[in-house]
């Protein structure tokens, strides 16, 4: 009975977070400035999920940084996104072994 009110406390609170916006802005959002904030939101919020999880991912912290690392200097060099992956994981994975 419990998962059933889990569930729709979740669903319930995912369709308001969704629909909230489309009931108060039917119109077009005309402010230079609202439009730039509500632009970068979903990175921040990616942002603010993602971090913790990287850092809290292994079990020393050390490994974490260095994949972490590894991730950021090949996403800023524009490499395809599979190889940020494998090459951070791989990378923590080796520290993993030195550490």
């Amino acid at each position: 009975m419990s998962v059933l009110i889990y569930i729709l406390v979740m669903a319930g609170s995912t369709y308001l977070i969704r629909m909230i916006p489309f009931t108060l802005f039917r119109k077009k959002i005309r402010s230079r400035f609202f439009r730039s904030v509500l632009y970068y939101i979903p990175y921040a919020v990616l942002s603010a999920m993602t971090f913790p999880a990287i850092f809290y991912s292994t079990e020393n912290v050390i490994t974490s940084v260095i994949g972490c690392v590894v991730a950021v200097v090949l996403a800023y060099l524009n490499q395809p996104l599979i190889v940020v992956a494998l090459s951070a994981s791989a990378a923590a994975l080796l520290a993993g072994l030195v550490f």
